[in-house]
């Protein structure tokens, strides 16, 4: 069904890639994607090294076939997760929020594909030139952190692709094979998903956040942060507060110390939906249900096999 590069550069039957979101992708999410055709990756941007060692193990248990881990290069523990994933022999490394150049030679020499994800067109080209396998390109439609020049993924994705000779993944916005046959003709050869993900059965996500996306409507998340980074929460107590703080105009110094540690888990891992940070991307609207990764896969497929083929015939 599907031939192309991102398929055979990582050995998967369906070019979906599962987002490594932090307090969401643990073990259980990146195996049930791998065992159902995708490429399943650990977000490795809320654990420790010795608590990724863990699922990278249990991943292993759990699957025979490929999967990966994304790792935030501005993570307080970036360089002793890539470390751990070259201990593991992990093959696939995703990284982001950084710069790709650091990593990304020592881990080809060291047989891992390495992808990196950017929000617009330079820095996808300082990847490429970087030494990586792919590129993701994040529209400003995703959750969590974004880009500032608020990028939509129809826009985007054309013009990285116009520059990259490398193979392009799609990323923000995509949550059915409607919007992944979309990026696919805009240029993309796979796509990169992650809130569809958050509400299926196998993400450690709390299962209070889960029905908070399956409840969202449109319009109830929102580019926020831009004075720190950039980063897409649903509307929440805690966003709300952020917000009147911003709009004051509270030095960046004071901003942080609001914000306070632990946020991230508050909210997605520990179920405190109004204290806690939220991030879901504006796909959350179009969802409404949590169901085992294999049927939302096949669901994803199936729909992208009647888009094209009701664009076949047009």
């Amino acid at each position: 069904m599907f031939n192309n590069r991102i398929t055979k550069l990582f050995n998967i039957q369906y070019p979906i890639i599962q987002g490594g979101m932090i307090w969401c992708s643990g073990w259980e999410l990146a195996a049930a994607v791998s065992n159902a055709g995708g490429l399943g990756l650990i977000g490795a941007g809320s654990m420790s090294p010795e608590i990724l060692k863990e699922h990278i193990i249990k991943t292993k248990n759990a699957t025979e076939k490929v999967f990966g881990i994304n790792i935030p290069l501005i993570h307080t523990n970036a360089d002793e997760c890539i470390k751990v994933a070259m201990d593991e022999n992990v093959k696939v490394i995703f990284t982001s929020a950084g710069n790709p150049k650091k990593w990304t030679s020592t881990l080809k020499e060291n047989g891992h594909t390495v992808v990196h994800v950017v929000s617009n067109s330079k820095f996808a080209l300082k990847s490429q030139d970087a030494g990586v396998d792919a590129v993701v390109a994040e529209g400003f439609e995703a959750g969590g952190h974004n880009g500032r020049e608020e990028t939509t993924s129809l826009v985007l994705i054309p013009q990285v692709a116009k520059e990259l000779k490398i193979p392009l993944i799609a990323a923000g916005g995509i949550g059915c094979g409607k919007s992944m046959a979309a990026t696919m003709i805009l240029g993309a050869e796979g796509v990169q998903i992650g809130t569809r993900f958050i509400t299926s059965n196998e993400s450690s996500a709390s299962d209070s956040f889960k029905e908070v996306i399956v409840n969202a409507n449109e319009g109830d998340t929102m580019l926020t942060l831009k004075q720190l980074m950039p980063v897409r929460l649903y509307k929440n107590k805690f966003f709300h507060e952020i917000q009147e703080k911003q709009l004051s105009g509270i030095s960046n110094e004071d901003l942080l110390k609001t914000l306070g540690s632990g946020r991230p888990k508050k909210g997605m891992f520990e179920s405190n939906i109004d204290e806690g940070e939220l991030e879901i991307g504006q796909v959350s609207g179009t969802i409404d249900k949590i169901m085992p990764v294999k049927d939302i896969i096949d669901s994803i497929i199936q729909e992208y096999m009647e888009a094209i083929s009701k664009l076949n015939k047009q």
